[in-house]
């Protein structure tokens, strides 16, 4: 009963929390930081597009722009709130009856600086969905439902939102466990969501830039965070408390400007490589997929799967069968209910 409890409660908090969301803009409001994200990159791509034959509007760019409601809001407002709280309190409470040991109340990371929570949750956040990735590729049941994703046969930022409902279940439970259980609070999620949701979005962008131009990126919403998130302007004052947010947002451009800048595209995902894990046709010796990174693309290094092997502007995209694969919402999310056929 009290897990049910959580659960109802989780889902009336969520559905107010979305209405709030809709009808109050603000600075850590998600509702518009999505559509603000989404619609930096789309001018993007209508001013430089990387791939400049193709269509301003691409195939299926309406679909992908549906998708983005369906997964990052109504789905959530349906199950992921509620269940991510009911998930979090069991697993505690397991843990806590057979060792003892409460980890939610007993967390060091409690007492971490705002910069090293946030940078924890976003590192293992990442290492987390490398591997869920991976698997989604490997496993034949689930690379039924990972096909949405790569059906994409035209290449730009809204590609990033389609995806089947069923890895909500799969990558959400997974990735948000470890967070909750390590005391990621709601504004350290929600800053590491938007700075995901932005690299992921630029990952399929029909764009193409230079290091410096993205490490620049990277660190102004490295300061970003920074700025808003580790100190009490009424400490300093008004005035003295905004010169010292813009002298760490600029200070952070120029860190990713001249230290990142030049080795973004080992350690960041981006066009260039992601292009390739939606290649029709795999390099020989990698049969279930290259470049699983999300974010970061170090773990593709590591791990051996980080493969680019000529300019990939103007590849085959999706995978052998995609001309079959379902081309409306409902019969996508339907596909592998049944059972795998792995192609």
């Amino acid at each position: 009963m009290k897990y049910w409890n959580l659960f109802v409660e989780g889902y009336k908090g969520y559905a107010s929390y979305l209405w709030h969301e809709i009808t109050h803009p603000g600075l850590y409001n998600y509702f518009y930081w999505l559509f603000g994200v989404s619609l930096f990159f789309f001018m993007l791509e209508w001013l430089s597009p990387w791939r400049k034959e193709q269509p301003k509007f691409r195939k299926d760019f309406w679909l992908d722009f549906f998708y983005m409601f369906f997964n990052f809001f109504l789905f959530s407002l349906i199950i992921y709130n509620a269940a991510s709280m009911v998930v979090v309190n069991f697993f505690n409470e397991l843990i806590l009856g057979v060792s003892g040991f409460d980890l939610q109340a007993s967390n060091p990371m409690r007492y971490w600086p705002a910069w090293a929570i946030l940078l924890t949750g976003f590192v293992v956040r990442d290492f987390v969905q490398w591997w869920v990735h991976r698997l989604l590729h490997s496993s034949e049941r689930l690379w039924e439902f990972h096909k949405v994703h790569h059906s994409v046969e035209e290449m730009g930022f809204a590609a990033h939102l389609r995806y089947h409902w069923m890895e909500n279940v799969v990558y959400r439970s997974i990735e948000y466990l470890p967070l909750a259980l390590l005391g990621i609070g709601l504004y350290d999620f929600f800053v590491i969501h938007i700075f995901t949701l932005a690299v992921g979005h630029y990952n399929h962008s029909n764009i193409s830039v230079s290091g410096r131009v993205t490490g620049g990126i990277v660190g102004g919403l490295i300061g970003l965070a920074i700025a808003t998130g580790s100190f009490d302007i009424a400490l300093l004052g008004a005035d003295s408390g905004f010169v010292w947010q813009l002298g760490a947002f600029l200070a952070s451009v120029g860190v990713g400007v001249l230290i990142l800048g030049p080795v973004m595209k080992i350690l960041f995902n981006s066009p260039e490589m992601h292009i390739w894990h939606h290649v029709y046709d795999l390099p020989e010796g990698h049969p279930n997929g290259i470049n699983y990174g999300i974010t970061l693309a170090i773990w593709d290094y590591l791990f051996g799967t980080a493969v680019i092997p000529k300019d990939g502007r103007d590849i085959k995209l999706g995978f052998p069968g995609v001309e079959e694969f379902p081309q409306d919402f409902i019969g996508q999310n339907l596909h592998g209910i049944a059972g795998s056929d792995r192609k």
